[in-house]
């Protein structure tokens, strides 16, 4: 079941280290061999009163020789050693068997995780039947989860004279080791960290600095490159995009202008179409004088007449006012005629007064009237 309340632990050299190896086949064959000092490993195993060797490159075992712990022995096979030169540079292995080791699972508080090997070293009579002055120990914290608050850490020792002998014998043939384990709980030979070793500070092999700094800047290197190949052709489609964008700004500058320019001639073309309907809408007065005076008989005359919104009013004299109605009606000029107030007669002419509206025609019916 999934524990909610653990604390998540990040260790980010781990995750720097895991990418640094993930990326390590991006290194060409040579160059790692430039960089890289060790190529192989050399393990050593004792067995009895015997030292087993095993060259180990790439996955493959290849065995070395067998020799018992003697002056004799170790001069033949440093010999052997001197004479092959893949056996110059390489990281040498001790592996501890049972005879000469043993490893116990310790429970510990997880507060003291951070100065692992003190704390043991205080305990380590407790947990075993040596004093710390007896054993070389060393110990490793475990992936498995124990409790909240505490943590599972392996705890591998070996008493002094048994490993200061077989440094002894070891430096005999000219080999320095890189670190001591057991067979029991073996270190990864294909990584170069998070390795525990048994053996102490000044048997430690000591690492030319020159190297390190080389292969530092190495991976920085690879790193950089890495990034040039990711981050370049991201910097050049933005490069693009931004010109792009450029260019598309001055399209739409362009594009305002020539909305505008539309604009205003859109308006002048409505105000044209306007002033072509009003003028349409309805002859001109010319026109519908020209009219009158041809429909209208000599012996009537007007004496009022306005036009306003498509209506003609007109007031004046008639012998028979009844009688426009029928002339002007049948003038395709004008529409709907009809008196607007009674006819009289003037006493002293004798003639009908009138007053007369009509509704004017488009000037589309002018011209097929005239």
């Amino acid at each position: 079941m999934l524990n909610l309340n653990s604390t998540i632990d990040l260790d980010f050299k781990k995750f720097f280290r895991w990418w640094a190896r993930e990326l390590d086949f991006l290194v060409p064959e040579k160059i790692k061999r430039l960089v890289h000092e060790k190529q192989g490993v050399i393990l050593i195993r004792p067995d009895n009163n015997h030292l087993e060797m095993t060259y180990i490159l790439n996955g493959k075992v290849e065995p070395i020789a067998t020799l018992e712990r003697n002056e004799s022995d170790i001069a033949d096979v440093k010999a052997l050693l001197a004479k092959d030169e893949r056996f110059a540079k390489t990281d040498v292995v001790l592996r501890l068997t049972r005879e000469q080791a043993i490893q116990k699972t310790l429970v510990l508080p997880l507060a003291a995780r951070e100065n692992l090997a003190q704390v043991v070293s205080y305990e380590l009579d407790r947990y075993t039947p040596f004093k710390p002055e007896q054993v070389y120990f060393a110990v490793k914290p475990l992936t498995d989860p124990h409790e909240p608050g505490q943590m599972n850490v392996m705890l591998v020792l070996t008493p002094r004279e048994v490993l200061e002998a077989l440094y002894t014998d070891i430096k005999a043939l000219g080999l320095s080791p890189k670190f001591a384990d057991y067979e029991d709980a073996p270190n990864d030979l294909e990584q170069n960290y998070d390795y525990y070793n048994l053996l102490p500070d000044r048997f430690r092999e000591k690492i030319d600095k020159n190297a390190a700094l080389f292969h530092s800047a190495l991976i920085v290197s690879v790193f950089a490159l890495l990034l040039a190949v990711i981050a370049l052709p991201v910097w050049f489609e933005y490069q693009a995009v931004d010109a792009l964008n450029e260019q598309l700004d001055g399209i739409e500058k362009e594009a305002r202008k020539i909305d505008a320019l539309q604009s205003e001639i859109d308006a002048l073309v409505e105000e044209s179409r306007r002033l072509v309907d009003v003028k349409s809408s309805a002859p001109s007065v010319v026109i519908m004088l020209n009219a009158l005076s041809s429909l209208i008989k000599d012996d009537t005359w007007l004496t009022y007449a306005q036009y306003s919104d498509g209506h003609l009013q007109i007031q004046g004299e008639s012998p028979s006012a009844s009688a426009l109605i029928a002339v002007l009606e049948a003038s395709p000029l004008f529409d709907n005629v009809r008196f607007v107030s009674p006819v009289t007669q003037d006493r002293i002419s004798g003639l009908e007064r009138f007053q007369i509206t009509v509704d004017v025609n488009k000037a589309g019916g002018i011209s097929a009237g005239l």
